[in-house]
């Protein structure tokens, strides 16, 4: 009887699962393009908490950046980026960059989480696309062709759209927004920079958006998103980048039970006071308490 006693109160108590957990949901940027084509637009951005509970598994998804130049009809034309999930959570995939379509007409940007800049054709600017569905992002820039360059729009960051000034060949990819989630400040969901054919102006990108390329010889590749920031990628004058990957991030306190990760997922668990943090960052499975 004291044996039993003195071993129920040594033994320890058992963690219980989480009720409600932070997460960071980021899809695929999307893809850059061709011909002075528009910068791919940031994958959708969601960060907020989720009710979970014990025994109940949750799908996790991370979605691939959108590939360069094809697949969309236009040849020209980037691909849209992937979704990401988390549970019930959805971020859809960054729009694509508008290229430039055989009838000399500059094709408009893709709708997804951030819109795709859109291309400059000949005697038309082509819109950008929207953030679609609204939340997740902002739209992309329209083209600004003018009479010296043939300048591509920007692609819409996760908190900002991009610029676009054909004056000077300036087009900036829009503005990510940052996280603490894990641990340590990061910027992710920058849009895509658009192609320039010349100017003063910088085709820039941030956190984790590639930059555009300008030249006036019609050669050069944007370049592409970072992995797991869900950046759109930079258009060029004869090649986009393709869009980075996105990421899942799971966050709770200590105090509960430690997550079990099923086969097919791969991730890291970056250090954060007080904090369990899983960061999920390729593959497709489930995850439990």
């Amino acid at each position: 009887m004291i044996g039993n006693l003195l071993s129920a109160m040594t033994k320890p108590a058992l963690l219980q699962a989480p009720s409600t957990v932070d997460y960071l949901v980021i899809a695929g940027g999307g893809g850059g393009a061709g011909d002075y084509g528009g910068g791919g637009g940031a994958g959708g951005y969601r960060e907020s908490s989720l009710a979970v509970s014990g025994g109940t598994n949750y799908t996790v998804t991370i979605g691939a950046g959108g590939a360069a130049n094809g697949g969309v009809t236009p040849s020209g034309a980037g691909n849209k980026g992937s979704n990401s999930v988390f549970s019930s959570i959805t971020s859809t995939g960054g729009g694509y960059g508008g290229g430039y379509l055989s009838s000399g007409t500059g094709q408009a940007g893709g709708d997804g989480g951030s819109g795709g800049g859109g291309c400059g054709g000949e005697g038309n600017n082509a819109a950008g696309g929207a953030a679609s569905p609204s939340g997740q992002g902002t739209a992309g820039i329209a083209a600004n062709r003018n009479a010296a360059y043939r300048v591509g729009g920007s692609g819409g960051g996760a908190s900002a759209q991009g610029t676009n000034n054909g004056s000077t060949g300036a087009t900036a990819g829009g503005a990510g927004t940052t996280s603490s989630i894990n641990g340590t400040s990061v910027g992710r969901g920058g849009g895509g920079g658009g192609s320039s054919q010349g100017g003063a102006g910088a085709c820039t990108a941030s956190d984790g958006g590639g930059a555009g390329f300008k030249s006036g010889t019609g050669v050069g590749t944007g370049s592409s998103g970072t992995a797991n920031t869900g950046g759109g990628a930079g258009g060029g004058p004869s090649n986009g980048g393709s869009g980075g990957s996105g990421i899942v991030i799971i966050a709770y306190p200590t105090s509960f039970k430690p997550l079990t990760v099923g086969a097919g997922l791969t991730y890291t668990e970056p250090s954060r006071a007080g904090y369990r943090v899983y960061q999920f960052t390729a593959g497709t499975g489930t995850v439990s308490w």
